[in-house]
């Protein structure tokens, strides 16, 4: 049974899922980023399950998005699924360029809340296993994720990686991205 972190401010809606993820996972549950333990330890969770919103009328999710965040600068291999009922595609693809895995609407089906939670922390584990990534792998990975954010725009992820256009294009071929 893996351990979850659980970031949702509607209390009913925090036991509905320990109730859904029952025999699946341990939910830990915070009420708010601002009740996030600092300095904050991740290694102990499988994966984290996020909502989108904090506050009663938000809606653009914005203070989800900035969550995901505080979380891949704590710990970049936990696995972090989010949790809405305003969602559209772009806050979806947003949530997932920022370093989401999955992205569930509510209300949810209880299958497939287990079902992402399953795959979560298989990816959570997956990456901490590749956590000892050799120099070449994590340069790789950097160029792609900076080609990523920045939506495909070399001088943008050139720049975010402090590199000229033509070294980023030598090692993009070198990497075959």
């Amino acid at each position: 049974m893996g351990r979850i972190l659980l970031i949702e401010d509607d209390a009913a809606i925090a036991q509905a899922i320990r109730l859904a993820l029952r025999g699946v996972a341990e939910v830990e549950w915070v009420a708010a980023p601002a009740d996030l333990p600092a300095p904050l330890r991740l290694d102990g969770y499988d994966a984290a399950l996020l909502d989108m919103n904090f506050a009663p009328g938000e809606r653009d999710g914005e203070a989800g998005l900035n969550v995901i965040e505080i979380i891949r600068r704590a710990d970049p291999t936990l696995a972090i699924v989010m949790l809405t009922v305003f969602g559209g595609v772009t806050l979806a693809v947003e949530a997932l360029k920022r370093g989401a895995s999955d992205f569930l609407l509510k209300p949810w089906r209880n299958d497939r809340l287990a079902a992402a939670i399953g795959t979560a922390a298989a990816l959570t584990a997956t990456q901490r296993a590749g956590a000892a990534m050799s120099l070449e792998a994590i340069e790789r990975h950097a160029i792609a994720q900076a080609l990523v954010r920045s939506d495909g725009n070399i001088s943008k992820a050139a720049a975010a990686l402090g590199l000229t256009r033509p070294a980023l294009y030598r090692r993009m071929e070198k990497h075959g991205l």
